[in-house]
């Protein structure tokens, strides 16, 4: 009997597995790792938390690592704030920049949390300057939506002016013909 039950037990193990290939990747479960595990298994997991989250899922997950920043201070924490952080649209990239520089720079940190630190930094730098340059082309379109509107403005006063002065024109050509009208007929 318990031999039956242990085939039974057996044959049914690898049917868990396929219900869990089968479950839509946010149903399962994200593995907990344990804490001496490599940082990029701890950097992965965190990720794959952060992925479902929205803004102000976002925006709480930040300020949960704040917290646990200022009480437990280390690499891995900052680099998981500026996770965090860069997957907002709301943070401020000096912000990220500021806490992955010092990782990025450490030699004695683990490569694949210098390598996380370092790729945060340069999207936040690319990042800060598309907002920059975005800034920028603004500021140039409206500079010269300015200048057209002025050049039109010109050009309207111009032909205002021009048709002003075919009026005076042709009012001169017709005193001049009315003259010499007046001249042909006394003749």
């Amino acid at each position: 009997m318990k031999i039956a039950a242990c085939l039974c037990v057996a044959a049914l193990l690898p049917g868990c597995a396929a219900v869990e290939r089968v479950m839509p990747t946010a149903l399962r479960p994200v593995p907990a790792f344990a804490a001496n595990t490599h940082p990029a298994n701890d950097l992965m997991a965190y990720l794959l938390q952060l992925r479902g989250l929205n803004e102000r899922g976002l925006a709480a997950e930040a300020t949960r690592q704040r917290q646990v920043a200022r009480s437990e201070p280390g690499d891995l924490v900052q680099v998981k704030l500026a996770m965090a952080l860069s997957l907002s649209s709301l943070a401020e990239e000096s912000e990220i920049i500021l806490l992955v520089e010092p990782v990025a720079r450490k030699e004695l940190a683990p490569a694949d949390l210098r390598a996380m630190a370092s790729f945060l930094q340069v999207q936040a730098s690319e990042r800060r300057r598309l907002k920059e340059s975005a800034a920028a082309a603004g500021v140039r379109a409206r500079d010269e939506r300015r200048a057209a509107e002025s050049h039109k403005l010109r050009a309207d006063a111009l032909q205002e002016r021009a048709a002003q002065l075919q009026q005076k024109l042709d009012a001169l050509t017709e005193l001049e013909k009315s003259l010499s009208d007046r001249q042909a007929q006394g003749r």
